[in-house]
């Protein structure tokens, strides 16, 4: 019950923090001509009234464009089976491992079951890829359903906390719409806990119930939190914002480079 609460106490605290921002974008485009100024990156060919909607609530510097069917399935294919994939599921299953040795009750609702060797790593790697697979599915499906974007885009502000902040938004809001506007997003909340319920229904031991999934489901968010903080420092994939910042030998490997 603990674990409960603390999963519910971050889930309110981050959407505390969301909805900061949306408001002020909120109120900034409601008052016209001030909020327009603030992000209009390219000259002015129409009435500021046919323009307003592509400049207002984008990051400084980004006119937004909703990705092609092409992007997003890119996207999926990487936040499924690219680098975070594996290295997230390995790093994750080596901690599990190591929770569990010679501990009967493992907070994270991990397994005890299957014990420990290489065998057991094996398992562990599995299932928690299985969770990753199942969740960006997931993700993908119902902002596919909800005509949401639950792409990750890199922020364009500068300072580590801001961006911190942005990638941290990310995690629970998706954007909407032709400006690309955000909301609080069922698919980015919801699809962590899929990929834990998943794991307890139908490949943990017969004693896990939905209830379970639910607890674990607290953890993965936190981890997707995790990923975002990742692709915001380390490598974003073929994400729309890569090109500014481009790393040669990755951009190569998933052909995301400038200009894609």
């Amino acid at each position: 019950m603990k674990m409960c609460r603390a999963g519910f106490l971050i889930i309110a605290i981050t959407l505390f923090v969301v909805s900061q921002p949306l408001a002020k974008a909120q109120s900034s485009s409601g008052s016209g001509t001030p909020a327009q100024s603030q992000t209009q990156t390219q000259p002015q060919t129409a009435p500021p009234s046919s323009t307003s909607s592509s400049s207002v609530n984008v990051q400084p510097g980004l006119t937004y464009h909703r990705p092609s069917e092409g992007k997003k399935l890119r996207n999926f294919a990487f936040d499924a089976f690219g680098p975070y994939a594996f290295i997230g599921s390995a790093a994750t299953a080596g901690i599990q491992q190591a929770d569990t040795a010679g501990n009967s009750h493992n907070p994270a609702g991990i397994p005890p079951d299957w014990g420990q060797g290489w065998d057991s790593y094996g398992a562990r790697f599995g299932s928690d890829f299985g969770i990753n697979l199942v969740t960006q599915t997931a993700r993908y499906t119902m902002a596919e359903i909800l005509h949401e974007d639950t792409i990750y885009y890199r922020c364009e502000c500068t300072g580590f906390f801001p961006r911190v902040e942005h990638a941290l938004i990310s995690t629970v809001t998706a954007r909407r719409g032709d400006d690309g506007h955000r909301v609080i997003s069922f698919s980015a909340i919801a699809a962590p806990y899929a990929g834990t319920e998943a794991a307890a229904l139908l490949w943990f031991p017969n004693r896990y119930d939905a209830m379970d999934g639910f607890r674990m489901g607290n953890y993965n968010l936190l981890i997707q939190g995790g990923l975002n903080l990742a692709l915001e420092f380390i490598y974003g994939g073929p994400h729309t914002l890569l090109s500014h910042h481009h790393v040669p030998v990755l951009s190569n490997a998933t052909g995301s480079n400038p200009g894609n």
